[in-house]
């Protein structure tokens, strides 16, 4: 574990984002920052890495984490059955606040918790996490803190919850957003919202006019 590279420096930020893409390739875990708060993040792929993740995030339902993604394209590797409403939406809103749940492919070889078959995918918007993202590919990840425990919105706090679990540590600030993403059922041919957060219902709907909104996701 090192201290936290200070990447509002450019020499800075270069040795961190090189240090983290060593880490995930070792199957190790780096704390980055994603939109409002810090995330703890590893390869995808790797059955080691996630395990570590999510054994860190001491949830008894081993819920699974997000998977980031660096571009659009990504969803076809990771997702089948993709409907065009769902793609529609990501071609709109990402890079952003917006999290779809799709059906993951079932040849890949990963183990991301009790998903039931399925993936839920975000291209973030933090400049800091898409280039890392771009050398990585696909990142699972989590908030970097235990269960219960309010995500930390700057890497010094981030450090102080997760210590040694993480290897690398990249501090860009506090995080600038504050308002948590959207999250859209993408598995059937009309999106439906789970959760609502950045991306607003009119935002939605200027782009799929039909998207489903429950009551219960406080619309």
């Amino acid at each position: 574990m090192s201290y936290p590279f200070d990447c509002a420096d450019p020499a800075g930020r270069r040795r961190g984002l090189e240090a983290a893409v060593s880490a995930v390739g070792l199957e190790q875990l780096v704390v980055l920052p994603v939109e409002s708060a810090y995330g703890l993040a590893c390869d995808a792929f790797s059955l080691a890495a996630v395990a570590d993740l999510l054994d860190f995030k001491g949830d008894p339902a081993r819920r699974p984490p997000a998977v980031l993604v660096p571009n659009v394209r990504t969803i076809d590797g990771l997702a089948t059955d993709v409907p065009e409403a769902a793609r529609s939406l990501a071609q709109a809103f990402w890079p952003g606040l917006l999290t779809l749940v799709c059906r993951q492919q079932p040849t890949l070889h990963w183990d991301l918790g009790d998903n039931r078959g399925s993936v839920s995918l975000r291209m973030p918007v933090h400049p800091l996490a898409l280039e890392l993202l771009t050398q990585t590919g696909p990142l699972a990840l989590t908030t970097a803190a235990p269960v219960g425990t309010p995500p930390p919105k700057d890497c010094w706090k981030a450090f102080e919850l997760v210590g040694n679990v993480a290897d690398v540590y990249l501090d860009a600030g506090e995080a600038p957003w504050t308002a948590t993403s959207t999250v859209v059922d993408a598995r059937g041919e009309i999106p439906r919202v789970v959760r609502l957060g950045a991306v607003t219902v009119e935002e939605l709907r200027s782009v799929v006019p039909d998207v489903l909104v429950p009551e219960v996701s406080g619309s």
